[in-house]
């Protein structure tokens, strides 16, 4: 018999709020000579900048000021902010997931485990109740680590007090499920509510049997 699991751990973007950044990279072309797809491969496919960003080793003042630097912006850190962040949306299966956690937070650990920077993260929580639901949350900028680290997974299981084969794991990114499932982790990559569901009962959680008169 297998180990019963005990937590679950959710990504968070295109799981449970969706993105887009050519959004972003839209709006800065206003504010540059640069073409939008030129800001996409110099912002977003600056992975060394990235991810110092989203480790926290770098604050967002000093982010913008090299942002601002490589696309020579004429824009301030106040205007860059909404520019920066306006780049989520949910979709249906983003609400229904966050519903089957909220589920799932009656019988099991839930938690959440991001990549991501500090101004997507404070305005994801202005913007939408998702934190509201996951008792325990794990960012990569609070880490300094990123997905796929080992130790981003093994802290996060740690505190939670779990072990990989108690620990239900979802992301989008099949790289980053890999990882976790090197560690031990029961990990699937996300594709919708219903492939969730699925995923979950593979593992002995059924969500419609969990009693809906305790949400």
């Amino acid at each position: 018999m297998s180990t019963p699991l005990k937590a679950v751990i959710f990504d968070l973007g295109n799981v449970l709020v969706s993105f887009d950044t050519m959004r972003a990279a839209s709006r800065i072309s206003a504010f540059t000579d640069k073409k939008p797809e030129e800001i996409f491969s110099r912002v977003f496919g600056a992975v060394k900048l990235l991810k110092s960003f989203e480790e926290g080793r770098l604050s967002p003042q000093d982010f913008f000021s090299k942002i601002k630097k490589i696309l020579r912006l004429s824009l301030s850190y106040k205007a860059f902010k909404p520019v920066w962040n306006e780049i989520f949306f949910l979709t249906q299966d983003n609400i229904s997931t966050a519903q089957i956690a909220a589920r799932l937070r009656q019988e099991y650990i839930v938690a959440l485990l991001s990549n991501t920077n500090v101004l997507h993260f404070e305005y994801i929580k202005k913007q939408y109740a998702l934190f509201d639901i996951f008792p325990d949350i794990f960012t990569s900028f609070e880490a300094h680590l990123t997905k796929p680290h080992p130790q981003i997974y093994i802290q996060a299981m740690k505190a939670l007090g779990v072990a990989p084969p108690e620990t239900f794991y979802v992301d989008d990114r099949a790289d980053l499920v890999a990882k976790a499932r090197l560690l031990g982790i029961r990990a699937f990559v996300y594709q919708g509510t219903a492939q969730l569901k699925k995923d979950l009962a593979s593992c002995g959680v059924k969500i419609e049997e969990i009693n809906e008169n305790n949400e």
